[in-house]
């Protein structure tokens, strides 16, 4: 009878054991898709701030050459028009959605998938 109770009591510690290292493993994970998308969020706010004084930057430089106050602003909305329009019509082209998904995917769950290749090695 005291081998059975013991035998429980083990079992139950490893089980216990086991569903702690789980929760670390989860934890870490999350940890890690919320760090890689933070930091996804900063590098695209700061890419959009760069892209902003680049365009302003350009425009400033489109109106010395054309002596016209307005002329280079209009020629790099326009130019952003253009882009955008591209973009609008693209929006549904299966190529594109995967590239982005496939992007996204890669940069936020980089530490699950390496992970998976070295397991499977």
């Amino acid at each position: 009878m005291l081998k059975v109770t013991e035998i429980v009591q083990t079992v139950k510690s490893l089980v216990e054991t086991r569903i702690n290292i789980v929760k670390q493993e989860v934890q870490d994970e999350f940890l890690g898709i919320v760090s890689r998308t933070i930091l996804l969020i900063v590098i695209g706010g700061l890419t959009l701030l760069v892209l902003l004084f680049f365009s302003l930057s350009l425009a400033f430089y489109l109106s010395t050459i054309f002596e016209s106050p307005f002329l280079g602003f209009l020629i790099v909305g326009l130019l952003y028009l253009v882009i955008l329009l591209a973009l609008y019509m693209g929006r549904y082209s299966i190529g594109i959605q995967e590239k982005v998904q496939g992007g996204l995917k890669d940069f936020i769950f980089s530490k699950i998938k390496k992970r998976e290749e070295k397991e499977d090695e």
